[in-house]
């Protein structure tokens, strides 16, 4: 039997623990509910039998796990296992709820069913009877994940049975496989497409006791503070964390008996803009865990780099008109400003494009090559006569093969007109791109990986390797290793590549799905001569061992689970392999997907022009990284993580204890005598950065960011509950309790500047100014804080840390970046003409004043920017009328017959936006050659223009050379003196629409 459970559901763990009494052998899955192995069933846990059959109830599928002997004690265990699942559930769940979904009724009708439990407990050892049941398990498994039963008072019977079932061999056995650290009523969001039980409302009749056994939380707390954990707190704290900052050697290499880190995100194509999902998804998620690992004293090196290879660069090369290596050359910069600007902190970024790639891609492929693991096929494909070339898929277009289809634009991979996947040589009516002609098809002989020789060493170390991997990624490589492995090619037909160094095979390259992935090697290489020992470390005999995590969005994870490590096991050399694979879910804007094209979403280079910090940006992304589902970007809620988060609690707390420092003590640490209480919150404080740390170490980005937020609530809740603003003006021993909660509270604020610096590196190096440290460092084997502020450490000037993003602000935003910019960028029609002087003054003087309105609001400049363009017409058409009226240069008024235009000048339709063009401004002087080479510049771009549009390339492809088509006319038009035509015709969009 197979239990299929989502990640910390404790109806996972019911299950478990029930068949582990039963003594019934059961295997445990953690799935999703886009998981193919559950079909129709979006519920979790499902008990799936081994006849198929799958149970979705889990008081049903317990009741079959242990069905019990008593037969008398049936009735009452069902009625024990409906109020589990039906009552106790749905108000643990609310009760345990954070923000907006926060019940704060919810804490009557709790205490009533806690009351209730434990009146039954007061009077049998189980509940129904001596002999533990389903319903015991139900109940328990509910009751255990972490936070249920804080500030629990006066339960002295439910504690006693609590500990009695939590001691119990299957119980622990259960918690092996399904730890209690992981168990949360927040994963039941995850368990259904109900979005878990919040949709149960509760029954306030069920409230019928007054009493209080499970108080306010907020309050109560401290009360579950273990003896322990304070004498810990206490011993930790009275040491002073004095050691000094580890510079960072220049070179950075693996340490034999030390943790050594090699980090990689994966490498994106050369040929586009990264969006907010790739970033997140790639190089800021790597970049967070690698300043995380430096924090703690890992040897850290983090490489990335561009992937250059390929036909998606031939492609965007071919539609900008550039050269491969021109387009490479052009999107590696860009990529990398974008980064930079993201502060992504490489230890070295690097291109695949080099000298070093291509001797290492062909030193690999002749170890495979001598070892066996290569072959030869012979594959059809389309050849292009005209061209001399092989037609990758992305060079070749034609008519769907698929019936009821027909559309008669597919690509040679994929039809988009009814989506399903399309063979190149299938193409009805195939035509080549590049120069429109029919290709013919001929056999190419090309070389294949062979993987199913390979597949039983890569499965065995699948099964050695997949414990550090994200959830999606092993599912993915199992669905992958379920279907069998074949052979794949590694080389193509085209000319921008790695050349294939066999002789007769010089005109291939390789495909770059094998070669990129050995950019990792090659970009580390070029870091330092010594890359071997981060990539062939001989553990053995050096001592050296090195872990490799792999940061990548989940379309990306075959090509690092499977075909990259398959590569380098056949190859035998001891070459590092990924041991840790952290793959996200996908990021959507709002609610639909990222479109360049179509103006929807932020990309790298928007982020910038926001006027958003850096910093901000990386927050948000890393507390909204998709890492169990897809996550959405909402300006909402970074408005809301801003303003609430960062500058409510985070900023708040810091500034208030630095600034109470200074204002109160002269900006020197006070004398810190600690009560016992102060002991207790630095035990709770404790817990959360071990939890940072536990989270952190596993790449669980979102939950390290909870834990240091906790942190700086504790110190809030500090400030609130002693106000030492109003001690330090009263007795002396209240001037001293005042010194000690803002000792403790600067202390708390430097170790939070520590714990924020993988997010937001900027904000806190001026955390670190402001508390006049160098740094901070993380002890992950005893995360405890020590005191880093001493008495008498002078702090630095206190600054505000962040500021308050405004409504009207990210209205803008959502405006500008929901796809709607392309109307809402279109330029406002021009003023007319005047017929006096005072109109036009008074013209731009309304509008000057409205500029200056719109900047003052601190509104984007695509905002502001048309209506200066209307200011700076109005200021034209003003000069203009303030000059004496000649033939030669009155405009002509409304009204007034215009001066005879030449014959070839094109009709006006419609309203001018500029006065009139008079004969007079024809400029006659203009030298004809110049004109006429102008005209045919025109005319080319404009044939260039029209075989773009109707090759139905994208609008990212052909908006550029449309672009420079304008430009061109309006060149001409500045010098000949005759305005840019007016499209003419009825006003109808091409193919019939006449929308207004």
């Amino acid at each position: 039997m197979i239990i299929y459970t989502n990640i910390g559901n404790p109806f996972g763990l019911k299950l478990l623990i029930c068949a582990n009494l039963a003594k019934t052998n059961v295997e445990v899955k953690h799935v999703t509910l886009s998981d193919s192995a559950l079909g129709d069933m979006k519920h979790l846990p499902i008990l799936q039998l081994d006849s198929g059959v799958q149970l979705f109830s889990t008081d049903v599928a317990a009741k079959y796990l242990l069905p019990g002997d008593d037969a008398s004690k049936v009735v009452q265990r069902d009625e024990w296992l409906e109020w589990s699942s039906k009552r106790l559930a749905p108000a643990l769940t609310h009760n345990m709820a954070v923000g907006s979904r926060a019940d704060p009724n919810t804490k009557p009708i709790l205490n009533t069913l806690v009351k209730m439990l434990d009146d039954c407990l007061s009077r049998s050892t189980f509940l129904t009877g001596d002999k533990i049941s389903s319903a015991d398990v139900a109940v328990w498994s509910l009751l255990a994940p972490d936070g249920t039963l804080k500030g629990a008072v006066n339960i002295d019977n439910v504690l006693r049975w609590y500990r009695q079932i939590t001691a119990l061999p299957e119980v622990q056995s259960a918690l092996t496989v399904l730890p209690l650290k992981d168990l949360s009523f927040a994963s039941l969001q995850h368990s259904n497409r109900f979005g878990g039980l919040h949709h149960i409302v509760l029954n306030p009749e069920i409230a019928d006791f007054e009493g209080e056994l499970l108080a306010d939380t907020s309050a109560n707390i401290a009360e579950t503070v273990q003896r322990e954990e304070i004498e810990a707190a206490r011993a930790a704290f009275g040491e002073k964390d004095d050691r000094a900052v580890r510079d960072e050697p220049r070179i950075v290499l693996p340490k034999p008996g030390q943790k050594n880190n090699l980090i990689t995100s994966a490498l994106p194509y050369v040929n586009n803009v990264p969006h907010l999902g790739n970033i997140v998804g790639c190089v800021l998620s790597a970049d967070i865990f690698a300043r995380y690992s430096r924090l703690c004293g890992y040897n850290t090196l983090y490489i990335g780099g561009t992937d250059e290879y390929g036909t998606a660069t031939e492609t965007k090369a071919l539609a900008e008109n550039l050269t491969p290596r021109q387009i490479c050359d052009k999107y590696f910069d860009i990529h990398n400003s974008i980064y930079r600007w993201f502060g992504i902190g490489f230890d070295y970024f690097g291109r695949t494009t080099t000298g070093e790639q291509t001797r290492i891609v062909q030193d690999i492929f002749k170890e495979l090559y001598a070892s066996g693991y290569i072959e030869t096929r012979s594959v059809e494909q389309l050849l292009c006569q005209k061209c001399d070339r092989y037609l990758a898929d992305r060079f070749v277009e034609g008519t769907c093969p698929h019936p009821g289809c027909g559309f008669e634009d597919a690509r040679g991979d994929q039809c988009d007109g009814c989506g399903k996947l399309v063979n190149a040589v299938e193409l009805l009516r195939p035509r080549c791109k590049m120069c429109n002609t029919s290709p013919v098809i001929r056999e190419s002989s090309q070389f294949f990986l062979d993987l199913p020789k390979i597949e039983p060493s890569l499965r065995e170390w699948v099964d050695r390797s997949e414990g550090g991997w994200t959830h999606n990624a092993r599912v993915i490589t199992r669905a992958w290793l379920k279907e069998g492995l074949k052979s794949r090619c590694i080389t193509r037909d085209l000319k921008w590549g790695i050349p294939v160094p066999l002789e007769g095979y010089e005109n291939k390259v390789f495909y770059v799905w094998f070669d990129a992935p050995i950019g990792y090697i090659s970009i580390t290489s070029r870091y330092c001569k010594e890359w071997k020992q981060w990539w062939q470390p001989d553990t053995s005999n050096t001592g050296v061992k090195v872990d490799l995590y792999q940061f990548m969005a989940k379309d990306n994870v075959p090509f690092h689970s499977v075909m990259f490590p398959a590569s380098l096991l056949a190859a035998d050399k001891g070459y590092t392999l990924v041991s840790h694979i952290m793959a996200t879910e996908y990021l959507n804007y709002e609610d639909g997907k990222f479109s360049k094209s179509r103006g929807v979403g932020v990309f790298g280079n928007d982020a910038q022009d926001t006027g958003i910090p850096a910093d901000v940006w990386r927050f948000y992304l890393g507390a909204a990284r998709p890492e169990g589902q897809d996550s959405s970007f909402s300006w909402s809620d970074l408005q809301a993580r801003n303003n609430s988060e960062l500058l409510k609690n985070l900023g708040n707390f810091f500034n208030r204890a630095l600034v109470f420092c200074e204002k109160f003590f002269d900006s020197s640490i006070p004398p810190m005598t600690l009560l016992e209480e102060d002991y207790t919150l630095l035990a709770l404080i404790n817990r959360e950065l071990k939890g940072y740390v536990n989270q952190m170490e596993r790449a669980r980005m979102r939950d390290g960011i909870r834990h240091l937020l906790q942190i700086s609530r504790y110190g809030n809740q500090l400030m609130q509950s002693e106000e030492p603003w109003v001690k330090v003006k009263g007795t002396d021993d209240q001037k001293a309790r005042a010194g000690t909660v803002i000792g403790l509270c600067c202390n708390f604020a430097c170790l939070l500047a520590t714990l924020i610096f993988p997010f937001m590196p900027t904000t806190a190096r001026n955390m670190y100014s402001q508390l006049n440290v160098r740094g901070g460092f993380i002890n992950s084997e005893k995360p405890l804080i020590r005191t880093l502020l001493p008495t008498g450490h002078r702090i630095g000037k206190p600054a505000v840390l962040f500021t308050k993003i405004e409504d009207a602000r990210i209205e803008e935003l959502k405006q500008k970046y929901g796809g709607v910019q392309q109307e809402k960028g279109k330029s406002p029609v021009m003023p007319q003409g005047f017929n006096s002087l005072k109109d036009a003054q008074k013209a731009v003087d309304e509008q000057a004043a409205k500029v200056r309105k719109i900047k003052s609001s601190g509104a984007d400049r695509t905002v502001w920017q048309p209506e200066v363009n209307i200011l700076l017409e109005l200021k034209k058409q003003l000069q203009s009328l303030s000059q004496p009226r000649t033939s030669e240069c009155a405009p002509t008024a409304p009204g007034e017959k215009a001066s005879k235009v030449p014959k070839n000048a094109p009709k006006q339709q419609g309203p001018p936006t500029v006065p009139p063009a008079s004969a007079a401004n024809v400029n006659t002087s203009a030298d004809p050659a110049d004109v006429k080479a102008l005209e045919e510049e025109i005319a080319q771009q404009g044939n260039k223009v029209r075989k773009l549009k109707e090759s139905n390339s994208d609008k990212s492809v052909w908006q550029p050379e449309l672009s420079l088509l304008l430009s061109l006319k309006q060149k001409l038009a500045s010098l000949t003196g005759i305005p840019v035509a007016a499209p003419t015709g009825s006003g109808k969009k091409k193919g019939g629409n006449n929308k207004k």
